[in-house]
């Protein structure tokens, strides 16, 4: 057979085309995206990047992924719906590398996350002396377990033989602390008040409420008397009160379980990352619980026979304490050919830490502390040595949390993997990450129901001359101020030695815009939280995720929902419930969701709008109260420009909700709807939310971690604007940040470092950013001289 002289016909699928878009606020958009290149989406935040990518290519491709697995299979997998676009063609398997942060487990570690410590822990089991079992002996989350009885043995024919036997399993976990590194001691004071009985709402403790399920245990359990104040209570009753282990009991015919008050908290509050907790838990937790290190295992979570087992005079303990770039160095020494396999492995994950500039970490660093950065980097390392090709890869802002001294080498890895044959999708906002591009999407122009169309599509250097708003400030650099504003006093660190900080003494001018700088890992977050407590005076805005589900709003979230409520009460003479469409005022078809959802087990959910209150939420009833000739669910379609106007003046004013639309018109979220989903809001936008709701706290000290994430470099500018005014009214604004518009707009630096982990933890300059860009002694100086062009 005669072999065809053209190109193969294999070879013809080089390009990912996506026609008609229509997921979120994307308005048809259709794009060819070439694979096996570097494509970087641009745009101001909130024009429909992630509704792109994420929502649109890396969704379609992994709900195809998911239906080539049996229906069972299907039925354990969480069910994607198709999204709204006309066709998806030439899609590869798409592996997400998000912003998400990762589990706030308490139990889950830098090294239980990355599997360095089952490499570990079996490297242990093979080479420890003394040798004491499985790798298991080695886990802290693995309690050694002691069990004894009767088994019957089969001997055939119908024979059965009963014999003793004795079953043991050693694990790793210490058993005073059960592998959670700290005991607790609980203050009784904050959890009741023991003047009042129980029916008197004696129990202090947050969701504890004698209306509910609670009080129905708690009346039926016949433990103890609710009528009777719980300090006539006598031993055994308290005790049952306090620390019962959870016990089935019967209420009214229905089968509930009882546990006492401290066996509850540690399950519900303890058990979980404390960061993680909603604030007012977080609060209870913090005034009613004192964590001390566990004094048997000394912090380190470990059984004292997993300690005693060491190899060269190290334990695994010693191991994970260690600093990941000595930790490789140290791995490097062991020559051991029966276990040469694992040692290699271990070897190259450790090595792809230092890689990804995460060198500075210790593999027992609990995961929830880390920063959205280090955690989106952490999730990179597996993908890096993979063998896997023609794969598509999408990252969220790689470069957050980057230094621009740590930017070039994030691009370096970018490449390598376009370099292995794989097609990489960037959303980004930096302009050295946008440089690299092979092909560059620009969406806009602007953000919300001004952005989701295609602005431009083509080379970086096409896109500095298009004119977009992208490619107007792509060359945008920051002008040193000409004068700099004088401190009113400081705040006086002194000895600061928390995580890697070497007894730092600095003094931080207030009532300036200070900016604190370094590379990733050098300090930065130590100094500030570790020595600026949140509490009087002081508001700290971390980069923490907003948590809310397709209920909540921005009018939930910022609290503009009370006043709106309040004020329709008012003018209609009726209860503010009414206006919530989680409350009384809900439509009752679909419970004040708007939309009706339909689960067809493991295919996708359907959502269809509900019928009878047309996606509106509200009772027909409720929708004939106006306010200012509005009714509640077109106050809730206004944009936050529009409802200001409307809450400003007439008949509709309402000084409480315009001082809330203010501050969010304030931090550029002017087109945002009051009733858009939270889950809808992308990365900058919730960021900016945050911020809104944080300004209207009150304190003289406001501390900013990172508050350039997300934002594009014409949100930047208006944020630069948000931060002068705060410090034009009096406040003292600390930002701790990478960004050097932010850096060169700063009235005062404080730049940590030189280096990461234990080569950081000092204060390599203090100043103005003038003289910091003259010295350019830093790392931080240098980029900084660069960037302004000096």
């Amino acid at each position: 057979m005669k072999k065809a002289s053209g190109p193969h016909a294999a070879d013809s699928h080089d390009l990912i085309r996506v026609q008609g878009a229509r997921v979120n606020n994307l308005r048809d958009v259709s794009v060819e995206i070439p694979k096996r290149r570097l494509t970087v989406f641009t745009g101001v935040s909130g024009s429909g990047k992630s509704s792109l990518v994420f929502g649109t290519i890396a969704a379609e491709s992994q709900r195809m992924i998911n239906e080539t697995y049996s229906s069972f299979v299907q039925g354990f997998m969480p069910t994607l719906a198709r999204p709204d676009v006309d066709l998806l063609d030439g899609l590869t398997t798409a592996i997400i590398v998000d912003q998400e942060r990762m589990g706030a487990n308490s139990r889950s570690t830098v090294g239980t996350a990355t599997d360095a410590n089952a490499m570990l822990r079996i490297l242990f089991s093979r080479l420890g002396k003394p040798h004491i079992g499985s790798p298991n002996a080695y886990s802290f989350n693995v309690p050694s377990v002691k069990a004894s009885g009767a088994i019957t043995v089969e001997r055939g024919a119908g024979r059965t033989k009963t014999e003793k036997a004795t079953f043991t399993r050693l694990g790793g976990m210490c058993p005073r602390c059960e592998g959670m590194g700290s005991v607790t001691d609980i203050d009784r004071s904050a959890l009741y008040d023991d003047s009042l009985s129980l029916n008197e709402s004696a129990i202090t403790i947050p969701g504890y409420s004698m209306e509910g399920w609670y009080g129905r245990i708690f009346r039926g359990c016949g433990y103890f008397d609710p009528d009777k104040p719980i300090a006539k209570y006598t031993k055994r009753e308290l005790d049952d009160l306090l620390h019962r282990e959870p016990t089935k009991i019967k209420v009214d015919g229905i089968n509930l379980t009882y546990a006492g008050l401290i066996p509850s908290i540690q399950k519900s509050f303890l058990s979980k990352d404390i960061d993680a907790l909603q604030p007012h838990i977080r609060a209870f937790v913090e005034r009613a619980v004192t964590f001390t290190t566990c004094p048997d295992c000394g912090g380190t979570r470990l059984s004292q026979a997993a300690l005693s087992s060491k190899i060269k005079g190290r334990n695994i303990a010693d191991v994970c304490a260690m600093q990941i770039s000595d930790l490789a160095a140290w791995v490097r020494g062991l020559d051991e050919p029966s276990v040469a396999p694992l040692i290699k492995g271990l070897q190259h994950l450790l090595d792809s830490f230092e890689e990804i500039g995460l060198g500075y970490l210790s593999l027992d660093r609990p995961s929830g502390t880390l920063s959205g950065g280090e955690a989106q980097r952490t999730k990179m390392i597996r993908h890096l040595g993979s063998s896997l090709t023609d794969v598509t890869y999408v990252f969220d802002e790689p470069t957050i949390g980057l230094h621009p001294h740590d930017i070039a080498r994030m691009n370096e890895l970018l490449l390598q993997l376009r370099d292995k044959g794989n097609t990489v999708l960037v959303v980004e906002h930096k302009p050295e990450a946008i440089a690299i591009a092979d092909h560059v999407v620009d969406l806009g122009p602007g953000a919300g129901t001004g952005g989701g169309t295609v602005c431009y599509e083509g080379s970086v250097e096409g896109l500095r001359s298009s004119g977009t708003i992208t490619g107007r400030h792509l060359d945008d650099r920051a002008q040193l101020k000409p004068a700099v504003r004088k401190p009113t006093g400081a705040l006086e660190v002194r000895g600061a030695n928390a995580h890697n900080l070497r007894d730092v003494d600095v003094d931080i001018p207030l009532g300036v815009l200070c900016v604190v700088t370094g590379v990733a890992g050098s300090g930065k977050s130590s100094l500030i939280h570790g020595s600026i407590p949140a509490g009087a005076g002081v508001v700290s805005i971390d980069q923490g995720a907003i948590r809310g589900s397709r209920r909540s709003n921005p009018a939930t979230y910022t609290g503009l929902l009370d006043p709106i409520r309040k004020a329709f009460a008012k003018a209609n003479g009726v209860k503010p419930a009414l206006f919530s469409a989680n409350s009384e005022g809900a439509c009752p078809t679909c419970n004040g969701a708007g939309v009706i959802y339909t689960d067809l087990a493991m295919m996708a959910g359907v959502a269809t709008t509900c019928e009878d209150c047309e996606g509106k939420r509200f009772q027909a009833s409720v929708l004939e109260y106006h306010l200012g000739g509005r009714d509640i669910s077109e106050v809730l379609a206004m944009s936050v420009s529009e409802a200001e106007k409307f809450f400003g003046a007439g008949d509709a004013r309402t000084p409480a909700a315009h001082a809330i639309l203010d501050r969010l018109a304030d931090v550029g979220l002017g087109y945002l709807s009051l009733g858009q989903p939270l889950t809808t809001l992308s990365g900058g936008e919730r960021q900016r939310l945050k911020l809104a709701t944080h300004m209207a706290d009150k304190g003289g000290v406001y501390v900013l971690d990172e508050p350039t994430t997300g934002l594009h470099l014409a949100d930047v500018e208006q944020l630069l604007g948000l931060l002068d005014r705060l410090v034009d009214s009096g406040k003292s604004v600390i930002v701790v940040e990478h960004h050097q518009a932010v850096m060169a707009h700063a009235d005062w630096i404080i730049d940590l470092g030189p280096g990461a982990g234990h080569d950081g933890g000092r204060i390599v300059f203090e100043g103005t950013p003038a003289d910091l860009v003259a010295a350019r002694s830093t790392l931080t100086g240098e980029h900084l001289a660069a960037y302004v062009g000096s």
